[in-house]
Formats: structure tokens, C-alpha cells, sequence
């Protein structure tokens, strides 16, 4: 798959810009790209453990698992498009290049990024505040770093959010009703 020329233009225009930031300012960048999945991982700790309800559990269940089913359908979306990385096909990274093989299209950081932040929203409304802008921060550094185009991580976060979006609305009511079902087998069988 050929990338986009605009989205080529505007990956040489952001890494151009990245590669005049202070070298902190690039070693945050990077460190962010894992660093923020790793803080929208932890807002599923906190959705569960806010869940007091059989249908916020299931939701703080679900969040997870629709973000495992996105990164899955991500995967088998790069291995169809095949489409290699801008920096071996355009150069310019802060980030080591990953190896050949590992296509771009679409990011998986960013489809992880997009599916956890609407797990999140959907499992704890208020957490918006908190999850749009990481997603938004895990997405745009990919570009950052110089391993992923624009339309990469756009499509990685329409993806991911899509997928989460239907996996746990679809999926939401028959979970509740079979937690609840089992909260009520386990009250009955322990007394």
C-alpha cells in the first residue's frame, strides 16, 4: 500500500519539527508511546474498581477485552495492507526504526489508545477528561517519533474505538444479566 502524499507531507513536516525539539523534549516523546498505554491500562483498574453495579462490571470487564479483539483486528489489517514504515521509506525518527515486517497501517498503539479510551468513557463518563487526551497524546506521538504516518494512527484510532464502541454496547446487557444471574446463584447456594 502507498501512503498518501499529504499524509507523507505532513509526517516529514512533524518529524522535521521533532527533530529541532530539545533532546528531553524527544526522549519524552518516545518514552510516551508506551508510557501512556500503560496509564490507560491503569483507568481499567480504576473502572473496575469504581463498578458497583452488574452492568458497570460488565462494561469494566468488557473494556479490556474490546481492546484485545481491536489490537487483533489491527494486526490482521496490517498484514492485508502490508504498507512499510515512513522511516524506512522516507527516514526521519527519533525512535529505532521497527523491524521489517512490521508494517504501519493502521498503528496499533493507536487502535489500542482509541479502543481504551472509549472502553473508558463508556465505563466511567467522567474519565473522557482523562482518556481523549491520551489517546489523542498515544496517537500523535507515533508520529512524534517518526514510525507512523498521519493516516496510520487516524485510522488506528477509528478503529480502535469503533471496535470497542460496538464490542461493548453489543455485548454489555447479556454480560449483566449473566453476572446478575450469577450474583443471585451465589447468594442462594450460600445460605
Amino acid at each position: 500500500m502507498t501512503p498518501p502524499d499529504i499524509s507523507v507531507d505532513w509526517y516529514r513536516a512533524v518529524t522535521e519539527f521533532a527533530a529541532g525539539l530539545p533532546g528531553w523534549v524527544r526522549a519524552l516523546a518516545e518514552t510516551a508511546t508506551t508510557g501512556v498505554l500503560a496509564l490507560l491500562a491503569m483507568g481499567f483498574a480504576v473502572a473496575w474498581l469504581r463498578s458497583r453495579t452488574p452492568q458497570a462490571r460488565a462494561v469494566a470487564l468488557l473494556a479490556p477485552a474490546a481492546t484485545v479483539i481491536a489490537y487483533l483486528l489491527s494486526e490482521t489489517a496490517k498484514s492485508l495492507w502490508q504498507q512499510d514504515r515512513p522511516c524506512r521509506a522516507v527516514s526521519g525518527t527519533i525512535a529505532e526504526c521497527p523491524p521489517l515486517g512490521d508494517w504501519s497501517f493502521p498503528s496499533n498503539h493507536a487502535t489500542l489508545a482509541g479502543a481504551a479510551a472509549v472502553g473508558l468513557i463508556i465505563a466511567w463518563r467522567r474519565a473522557a477528561f482523562f482518556a481523549v487526551p491520551a489517546a489523542l497524546l498515544e496517537a500523535a506521538s507515533r508520529v512524534i517519533v517518526g514510525v507512523h504516518y498521519p493516516h496510520d494512527v487516524l485510522a488506528g484510532l477509528i478503529l480502535g474505538g469503533s471496535v470497542a464502541a460496538l464490542v461493548v454496547l453489543l455485548l454489555r446487557d447479556p454480560l449483566t444479566r449473566q453476572l446478575t444471574n450469577s450474583r443471585r446463584w451465589s447468594r442462594t447456594h450460600s445460605q
